[in-house]
């Protein structure tokens, strides 16, 4: 396997440019947190890109922060942690899907999966928060889109378009995001032993409500080995997150009051998916969350295991079934199902991602030709 190491983006693109002449495949690589993804077998050179890293700019007082791609992601979060800060995202870490050490994904990583964790539902993804990057199209074309200003409106708006990209576009050489001041405290209000469907409703009913939830999970107690839990996250200062307790007590019919405690052990699990660790194929499903119920119950009767996460909109499954079933479950819901961890011959036989309608597939195919025409990134992964 050849392994190549750039060190500038120049050399970067004349790599690019030489596999596109020679009809060469290559695949960018820095921390390989998420290799396991995908088709196992592709033939192309890998690009390590781990020399594009470290910080390139940061201001805390106007909010933005400029590195390189290779970055990890523990050296970003320990950056602005230090400024009493944080990334305007909740970064997710595949890491411990696959038995790695959690911090090993690098921020380039995150944000070409456009990957977010719990808190996705009151902070945004990713690609609500990338506000520019540079890097090196398949053409071997050096390029900048976006700017390191929050506010702008210059012309086509790329960072969003390579957010859940998997590196098929372009190779990044350097991204410019939004960070924001860290909240001083957090809670979570526990409830104990609802069933999926009576949870979905008391994170509905606490979504729709004034009292600010940053996240809220369901976990349920066929993957605890016990009772089921369902949390419902609020954070900022004291005063006002006792306010805000005081909102979901006074819900009508006391939808939603349960005990309040420190911060508990259930965004570990959604961090990790440690319950889910049991050699099943792993899925996770996006799906409106008011179809959430009938998704779950529906795969539960085949023998799935889940969690519930983004307040019923993300279901992280263990499924062993076929993978139809889910896809299938999964689009009468409205929703999308991507195969995360398999064995390799389930990889190779079943796409990564949730097949398109034939329109949307034909558009996606339109845009990664016009920055890659010799598909010099179209590995055979996805």
């Amino acid at each position: 396997m050849t392994i190549l190491h750039p060190t500038s983006a120049d050399e970067l693109a004349d790599i690019i440019t030489h596999a596109a002449t020679e009809g060469r495949k290559l695949a960018l690589q820095a921390g390989n947190s998420k290799g396991a993804i995908g088709a196992p077998e592709r033939e192309a050179a890998i690009v390590d890109m781990t020399s594009f890293a470290g910080v390139i700019d940061y201001d805390p007082p106007e909010l933005v922060l400029t590195v390189g791609p290779g970055t990890p992601l523990a050296e970003v979060q320990a950056l602005v942690a230090a400024e009493r800060q944080m990334l305007a995202f909740d970064p997710f870490d595949h890491g411990p899907i696959f038995g790695k050490a959690p911090g090993n994904a690098t921020i380039g990583g995150v944000v070409v999966a456009g990957v977010a964790g719990s808190r996705r539902v009151s902070a945004g993804g990713v690609r609500d928060h990338l506000l520019g990057f540079a890097g090196v199209s398949g053409r071997g074309e050096r390029f900048v889109a976006g700017a390191k200003v929050v506010k702008n409106v210059t012309g086509y708006d790329l960072p969003k378009l390579v957010c859940g990209s998997w590196g098929r576009l372009v190779a990044i050489t350097e991204v410019t995001l939004k960070v924001l001041p860290r909240p001083r405290e957090a809670v979570t209000r526990l409830f104990h032993g609802l069933s999926a469907e009576r949870a979905l409703a008391v994170m509905a009913a606490a979504m729709r409500s004034q009292a600010s939830v940053a996240a809220a999970a369901h976990i349920p107690g066929h993957v605890r080995g016990g009772e089921a839990v369902t949390a419902l996250r609020l954070e900022g200062v004291g005063p006002s997150i006792a306010a805000r307790l005081a909102i979901l007590d006074a819900l009508p019919d006391g939808i939603c009051r349960g005990d309040a405690a420190a911060d508990d052990m259930v965004w570990d699990d959604l961090r990790t998916l440690a319950p889910l660790d049991d050699g099943r194929p792993l899925w996770r499903i996006s799906v409106p969350s008011g179809q959430c119920a009938t998704l779950v119950a529906t795969l539960r009767a085949l023998g799935a295991r889940y969690l519930i996460d983004w307040a019923g909109s993300l279901v992280w499954l263990g499924f062993e079934g076929p993978a139809d079933a889910v896809r299938r479950a999964a689009a009468s819901a409205g929703g999308h199902a991507m195969l995360v961890r398999a064995d390799p011959a389930t990889r190779a036989g079943t796409p990564a991602l949730h097949p398109q309608a034939p329109p949307l597939a034909a558009l996606e195919e339109r845009v990664r030709r016009a920055f890659d025409p010799a598909g010099v990134f179209e590995t055979g992964r996805f």
